[in-house]
């Protein structure tokens, strides 16, 4: 996958200019398509994300990612951050006819801010870059409606509130079964559902949520929290799932998809590192090991503000206890105080080197981005390769982002 001789040294030329601006450009961009297209605000855009401006630096750091390797390393594109952005796009039922809309949205945003460097053939350079990273992910995100056997329109089906169980002050967990006989393949360890939530203006609002436990199609289980807007409005889908879904309501969920998978095949003891309400993808994946009954070493590290803050702990720790070989430590901001049965406990943020660590481990990280990065650096340091981290990023991946 390579520009064409015309188009290269057009985007070379370019580039620097339309990285410097390109947070502005997606700004416009999102703004332009929203005037021409409102209806992509009623089940498909997080209007959170786009409010916090969280989704604007996801969309600005792919385009730059992508076309700086395009430039720089057209051998290895980013193909992490393509697979991500498809698994989202999948969840989310996006249709391969939209990739016009958006192409015509966002080169006007990219020309526009040019100015006077516009020109037909910068605009059509620029649109072949588009074109080959829509090419990229359709390809991937037909090979993932065909695993789940569904088209875009098809990935939604109502499931019914069997339990509401509430784990810590500001997290619920939420146990749903299906309600027709449609099959429904098990999801795999460590990915999420997207639930579509009617919002008081009548639209639809998509949010994803990681599950928490292992299923075998029949009953799914996913866990939220509740988001505190600080000086901004609370989360308005976190809030009404917390307020106003009880058991018997029916929700509707899209089937499952998620880039970051246990991968239990390879017999690598596994890590898994996760703070606050991270640990929700990490509880689906013990559950998976513990329903395989896996001999694989396991050890967890979980940071939080304090044991009671700490959400699915019962569960994670009964799925501790079910393994062969499994440990679990904890760091509680708010000092080492609590009653869980935990292999260690510690004061403060999270040490990595106040643990010891399995040799050739597969590591599984999720929690807040600075959290990722602090650890992951911490591991790099310690000598872990880097192709054994992955990681899960709730929201808009800003770990891409950096396009400064």
């Amino acid at each position: 996958m390579r520009l064409s001789d015309k188009s290269r040294p057009l985007i070379e030329a370019t580039l620097p200019a339309v990285g410097e601006h390109i947070g502005e450009i997606a700004e416009n961009f999102y703004r332009r398509l929203f005037a021409e297209h409102p209806e992509l605000l009623d089940g498909t855009f997080n209007r959170g994300n786009q409010a916090q401006g969280t989704q604007q630096q996801a969309l600005a750091g792919s385009v730059a990612a992508f076309a700086g390797a395009l430039v720089n390393a057209p051998d290895h594109l980013p193909e992490t951050l393509l697979t991500r952005v498809a698994h989202k796009h999948a969840s989310l039922g996006i249709r391969p006819d939209e990739y016009q809309i958006v192409h015509d949205n966002l080169i006007w945003a990219i020309t526009d801010r040019l100015g006077d460097q516009e020109t037909t053939d910068i605009a059509a350079a620029w649109g072949e870059v588009y074109w080959l990273m829509a090419e990229a992910l359709n390809h991937i995100e037909r090979g993932l409606y065909s695993g789940r056997a569904v088209k875009p329109q098809t990935i939604w089906r109502q499931w019914e509130v069997e339990q509401k169980i509430r784990e810590t002050g500001d997290v619920v967990t939420f146990v749903v079964k299906r309600i027709d006989d449609r099959l429904v393949k098990p999801s795999l360890p460590g990915q999420y559902i997207t639930v579509q939530m009617p919002v008081p203006d009548g639209t639809h609002q998509p949010r994803q949520y990681s599950l928490s436990r292992a299923d075998n199609g029949k009953y799914r289980q996913f866990t939220v929290k509740r988001v505190h807007g600080g000086g901004n409005p609370d989360g308005e889908v976190s809030t009404l799932l917390h307020d106003t879904v009880n058991v018997g309501d029916s929700l509707a969920l899209s089937v499952p998809f998620g880039a970051v998978v246990l991968d239990d095949y390879a017999g690598r003891p596994m890590v898994f590192i996760s703070a606050g309400i991270g640990i929700t993808p990490m509880a689906g994946m013990l559950s998976h090991l513990v329903k395989a009954s896996s001999q694989l070493p396991v050890t967890l590290l979980h940071a939080d503000l304090s044991e009671d803050h700490f959400a699915l702990r019962g569960q994670v720790l009964s799925d501790i206890r079910g393994l062969a070989d499994a440990s679990v430590y904890a760091w509680y901001e708010q000092g080492p105080v609590g009653q869980l049965p935990l292999t260690g406990v510690f004061a403060g943020q999270m040490d990595v080197a106040q643990v010891g660590l399995p040799d050739n481990a597969a590591y599984y990280l999720c929690g807040p981005i600075p959290f990722m990065h602090e650890i992951n650096s911490a591991l790099t340091e310690r000598g872990v390769h880097p192709q054994d981290i992955q990681y899960e990023v709730f929201g808009p991946d800003l770990w891409h982002a950096d396009y400064k």
